[in-house]
């Protein structure tokens, strides 16, 4: 639901309690009221909620509420006595004493009318126009409630269809942000590196794995100046040993002539 959905719904449904109200008080429609408020909010909704039939059904009940509250009266007023003037005075007196009175000058209403009614159009006595107003009361009374009942149900019924199809939804953040999380600095990972250094460290500060190597060659031994042999030799024969003048045997002879 939006915003201007929940003000409707809102509304609908403060005007069908009125229309429960409406069950005790003449000036308001009651039922009819109720099915007026469901058929309203069908068109605004597109018939989301509900349709055809909940329709139908709220129509049967608010036709059978009617026709239950004109028989409990008649039958009511008919069980103590009423004519059909009195009935007529009854109804007149409830709005009159509606305007006057609220509340309380329904009900006195109801039975100062039924009974004024009786006695200046049928001339009956007092006692016997007292029980004709009486009659018209509780028979009102009793076709209110049934009334009263039946407009309670189709309120509920209604907040219900609607709720269950569009609940009201939360209030959504505006559309591109982002949720704020909670983020920490990442420091960079130092793995151990094959050749002693960290990873995320600074290159100057890993140069060697403990052993001052300053130059060195492949096979890992410090030689400023070796020969394939593997042995120091500033200046070697092919045999590998220091000779200055060595001939090819491999042995010194400053000044030798051929071998005799």
């Amino acid at each position: 639901m939006g915003a201007i959905d929940i003000i409707v719904f809102t509304l609908a449904v403060i005007l069908m309690l009125a229309g429960a109200a409406g069950a005790f008080i003449p000036v308001i429609p009651g039922l009819p009221l109720n099915w007026l408020v469901l058929l309203g909010y069908g068109f605004w909704s597109g018939w989301g909620p509900y349709g055809f039939w909940t329709m139908l059904l709220t129509g049967l009940a608010a036709a059978a509420g009617l026709v239950c509250d004109q028989l409990a009266g008649a039958m009511g007023a008919r069980k103590f006595g009423a004519s059909k003037a009195g009935m007529i005075g009854s109804f007149v007196g409830a709005l009159l004493g509606l305007i006057v009175l609220n509340i309380p000058g329904l009900i006195l209403g109801t039975f100062l009318g039924a009974m004024l009614a009786e006695i200046w159009f049928q001339k009956k006595e007092m006692k016997a126009a007292a029980d004709s107003g009486l009659g018209a009361l509780l028979g009102c009374f009793a076709g209110g409630m049934f009334k009263f009942i039946v407009s309670l149900i189709m309120t509920a019924a209604f907040v219900w269809l609607v709720l269950s199809h569009d609940p009201p939804s939360r209030a959504e953040p505006p559309a591109g942000s982002q949720p704020a999380t909670a983020t920490s600095a990442e420091t960079p990972s130092r793995e151990p590196h094959p050749d002693g250094a960290s990873s995320g460290g600074p290159p100057s500060a890993n140069a060697s794995s403990g052993k001052a190597k300053t130059a060195e060659d492949p096979a890992g031994e410090a030689n400023p100046a070796e020969d394939p042999s593997g042995e120091a030799n500033p200046a070697a024969g092919p045999s590998g040993e220091a000779n200055p003048a060595a001939g090819p045997s491999g042995e010194a002879n400053p000044a030798a002539g051929p071998s005799k």
